[in-house]
């Protein structure tokens, strides 16, 4: 037998009433005037969206400019080395791309076993006719003992 509950042993029907499948509702009225203007529908995304495009549109100009003027450089360094270190002097060796038969000028450091800059040395070189590389050593004159030697820049010369 079913498993639903009757009032008598008699009472044969199942059922409570007419069944009901769905519940319709409507809108709630309110007085007019208390709680502002109701908006009709869904809100508008139109405009958001149409700024946020404008956004990405703007920002993605702006890095491709930036790139254009900062990001590739045809001055680029290299560091290859550099000779044991005098107490007064320590040799740098390093490598620059520059535009064919260009010059570049370069600025060089040495440091310290503490990191401390101990010598700075500014120089122009030169790339031979049709070249783009340029490798070269050069002294960069120190305080004291130094330990590691930089290139921390090319520009062009000039």
């Amino acid at each position: 037998m079913d498993s639903a509950i009757l009032a008598d042993r008699t009472d044969k029907k199942r059922t409570r009433g007419r069944q009901v499948s769905e519940t319709h509702t409507t809108n709630p009225v309110f007085p007019p005037g208390r709680y502002g203007r109701r908006r009709a529908g869904r809100r508008q995304l139109v405009l958001p969206i149409f700024v946020l495009i404008l956004v990405v549109a703007a920002s993605l100009l702006v890095s491709v400019k930036l790139y254009q003027r900062y990001g590739q450089t045809d001055y680029e360094a290299q560091i290859v080395g550099w000779q044991e270190p005098t107490a007064t002097t320590m040799v740098v060796k390093f490598r620059v791309r520059v535009p064919a038969g260009g010059a570049a000028k370069c600025v060089l450091r040495a440091r310290d076993y503490q990191g401390n800059q101990v010598g700075l040395e500014t120089v122009v070189v030169r790339a031979a006719a049709g070249r783009s590389e340029i490798e070269t050593e050069t002294p960069v004159t120190t305080s004291e003992k130094a330990s590691v030697g930089d290139v921390l820049r090319c520009q062009p010369a000039g």
